[in-house]
Order: structure tokens, then C-alpha cells, then sequence
């Protein structure tokens, strides 16, 4: 079975957010007709996620002759070293991934608010003459021997060769194909305050010297600090018992910046915001002519910038397999074949390496044992001094190892191998 995209019937990829974008630009870069359904009705402002990985860096840059990976580069801030802190007693370890220099071109985590690729890639997919529909929010689906048909809420029809749910963590494509979200939900929110004021050079004290990327251990309230080109984030854990409201209250937010970092005024607050934390998998990560990728397929804790990066991996990984699906470069391709190797791949990355890796830096950053809390930052400390072991860890953080062991858009035989 092929996958015959035609331009009645395109790949239809529904969810305009990073990972729906990457998709359709794939696509689209190929030669592929794709078109994009967005149930907002215009691009949304998100500043939750804003990390890149080397190893999404370099996936990017093998697309489309690298052009929004360049401009990625241009817009955003690179930092090439992090920190593990304790919030009481200063620096654990640094790591540097200088280290991974002769193995990528990107030895540093790119910062950059994910909204900024979303405009990089709307402009870029129009461009190619890729149609994007926004108002347009799932609320049917059916499939045949074909291919499947997206119905809207507004009634219109969208028949597809394929479906690929890109939709987030509520996905309406999920849902209409009855997967299952397994996992657990966090009993704690998390609480995300952008400020203006640069933070390494006001913050006193046992802050001074914080990277632009810092994980600040302590086992009542655990921060997490990062930089983007706009605005330092600082991000808090909220209590089951905290009302949210009260949490967003201006004078409760300001306290919160100031038990962290006193610098004698309030704060510039640019955008917060509270959200749910959750580790879930889906079931499965394709079904006949459906696919789910990113958030809709898998969603994690934020700690290690793995979601959206893993998510982009999906749509590189389903990307490469539909365009061999599609028999570009001649002869018939095995969609049936790709897509379960999409399956047994993403489906096993997200389990073996994401939420693994994002629910143990979670769980560190918040011990509440001494012993345990001491145990673990004396592992980081010897990891950190050990280039050895340093550079280990680097590639699995910057998912390098999961690229290297699982591959991206392997063919069907070294996928099998």
C-alpha cells in the first residue's frame, strides 16, 4: 500500500503549532500536496516551550536547504552551558556541551520562544503554496480504502490520503480515533513567570554567577531558570491546594520572584501562566490512515526541554516515511510498513527516553531526603568533572543517543535490523 496524496486528496495535517508545521513543511519540501487545518483563528502566542536540542537542530537544518534552521539561528540565543543548583547552597555542576563539538554543528541548546518558529514556518509553508485553514477544529473522522476524511465543526469535509493529529495534549484526532492517553498527572502545577530584568546581573549573592539555563534543586520549592531572547522565565511549582487565581494574583507573583531573588523592587512581569503537568502515552501512535504526533501522541514534564523537541523528531521521523510511502525516487512505497515502524519507534523514544529522562529531573529537582538529595547531587558532581561522563550525558540530554539508536525515518529494513 502507497500512500497516494493527490491534490484532492492531500495529506491533511491538522494542528498549526510546531510540531503540524515541521510535518507539513517536510511535506511540502518534498514535493508532496499537504494542507494544514488550525482550530484558532489565528496563530496562538505560546511561551511554554523554548528549547531546542542540537539534535533537533541538526534535523531541522536537513530540511529545505536549512533555510529555517538559519533563521532559527539568527532570531535565537545560544547557550552552551547549564547549571544544576541547590537553592540554598549555590552551583552542583556544569555542564558544557562544548564537549559535543565534534559530533554536531549545534554544541549548545538553542533558545527560542516557539511561537518564533511558528512564524518562521507559517511564511515559509505559504511560500510553498501550502494551504492553511484556520477556524477549522476537528469534529469528525472517518476513514475508507482511500484514505480518511476530517470533518470540521463548520461542516466542511477534508478528504486525505493520511491524517497526521498534531493537535496537542487534547487532541480531537486522538480522541475521534479512540486512543488511549495512559500515564499520570502530576499533583503539582507549574507556574511560569517571564520578567524583564536580566537576571544574572541583578540577583544577588549565591545567584551570581546562574547560567542562562539553570535546574535549582530544594525540596519545598524547586526553580527552574531559563533565558530566551525576550525575557528571563522562572518557573515554580504551585501546590494541589493553591488556588490558581491566587497564584496569578499580581502580589503573590511578585513574593514568588522575590523569595527567589530579591532585587528590591517588583518585578517586570511580561507573561505568566499556570498550567497541568503530566506524563501520558498514547496507545498507539497510528491507526489505518491516522497518525498522532508530538503532544497529541505523548506529553512530559518540562524538565530537560524534551516535549517539543521529541515532538519535532516525530514529525522529521513521520516525515522522511511518508515521502518513501509516497514512492518518491520511484517505485511503489510500504505506507502500512512505514507507519508501524513510526509507531514502534516514536511510540518507544517516548517511553525509553522522554518521559524516563523528564520524570527523573523532576523528581531530583523536588527530594525531599537529605541523604537521597545529597546522594544524587554528589552523582552530578562527579558526572559533571568526568568529561567521560559528562559527554554521555550531554548526547542523551540533547536526544543525540536516541537519534543515533533509534534513527530517524530509518528504512523499513535497517528499522527492522
Amino acid at each position: 500500500m502507497s500512500l497516494a496524496a493527490s491534490a484532492d486528496r492531500p495529506v491533511t495535517v491538522v494542528g498549526a503549532g510546531p510540531v503540524g508545521l515541521v510535518t507539513a513543511w517536510s511535506l511540502a519540501d518534498a514535493g508532496l500536496p499537504v494542507r494544514v487545518l488550525e482550530a484558532d483563528t489565528v496563530n496562538r502566542t505560546d511561551w511554554r516551550a523554548s528549547t531546542f536540542h542540537a539534535a533537533t537542530m541538526e534535523l531541522l537544518a536537513g530540511i529545505d536547504g536549512g533555510v529555517v534552521a538559519d533563521e532559527m539561528l539568527a532570531r535565537g540565543l545560544r547557550v552552551p552551558r547549564y547549571h544544576y543548583r541547590d537553592r540554598r547552597r549555590g552551583l552542583v555542576a556544569e555542564f558544557d556541551l562544548g564537549l559535543l563539538a565534534d559530533e554536531t554543528r549545534f554544541p549548545f541548546r538553542l533558545q527560542l520562544n516557539q511561537q518564533r518558529l511558528v512564524e518562521i514556518l507559517l511564511r515559509r509553508l505559504q511560500e510553498l503554496g501550502v494551504a492553511q485553514h484556520f477556524s477549522a477544529r476537528a469534529a469528525g473522522l472517518d476513514q475508507d480504502a482511500q484514505g480518511a476524511t476530517v470533518t470540521t465543526d463548520d461542516g466542511a469535509s477534508y478528504p486525505s490520503s493520511l491524517v497526521v493529529g498534531a493537535d496537542g495534549a487534547a487532541s480531537a484526532v486522538r480522541k475521534l480515533l479512540g486512543a488511549s492517553f495512559e500515564g499520570v498527572t502530576y499533583p503539582q502545577r507549574f507556574l511560569i513567570i517571564s520578567v524583564a530584568e536580566d537576571l544574572r546581573a541583578e540577583v544577588p549573592d549565591v545567584h551570581a554567577d546562574l547560567a542562562e539555563v539553570s535546574y535549582i534543586a530544594d525540596p519545598d520549592e524547586f526553580v527552574f531558570v531559563l533565558r530566551t531572547p525576550e525575557s528571563w522565565r522562572v518557573l515554580f511549582p504551585i501546590p494541589p491546594e493553591e488556588d490558581p487565581a491566587e497564584a496569578l494574583d499580581p502580589t503573590a507573583l511578585q513574593r514568588r520572584l522575590r523569595g527567589f531573588a530579591d532585587i528590591g523592587r517588583d518585578y517586570g512581569i511580561l507573561d505568566r501562566q499556570i498550567y497541568a503537568v503530566h506524563q501520558r502515552v498514547a496507545d498507539r501512535f497510528h491507526d489505518g490512515r491516522v497518525v498522532l504526533a508530538g503532544d497529541a501522541a505523548h506529553i512530559n514534564s518540562p524538565m530537560g526541554g524534551m516535549g517539543l523537541n521529541a515532538g519535532i523528531h516525530d514529525a522529521v521521523d513521520l516525515g522522511r516515511r511518508l515521502v518513501r510511502a509516497a514512492g518518491a525516487g520511484g517505485g511503489a512505497g510500504d505506507l502500512r510498513g512505514e507507519l508501524a515502524a513510526y509507531d514502534t519507534v516514536r511510540r518507544g523514544v517516548a517511553l525509553d527516553y522522554v518521559r524516563a529522562d523528564t520524570h527523573r529531573n523532576t523528581q531530583m529537582m523536588a527530594e525531599r531526603d537529605p541523604a537521597v538529595r545529597a546522594e544524587n547531587q554528589a552523582a552530578l558532581r562527579a558526572t559533571a568533572a568526568d568529561p567521560a561522563a559528562a559527554r554521555v550525558w550531554l548526547r542523551r540530554a540533547s536526544l543525540l543517543t536516541a537519534v543515533a539508536e533509534q534513527g530517524i525515518g530509518r528504512p523499513l529494513d535497517a528499522a527492522a535490523s
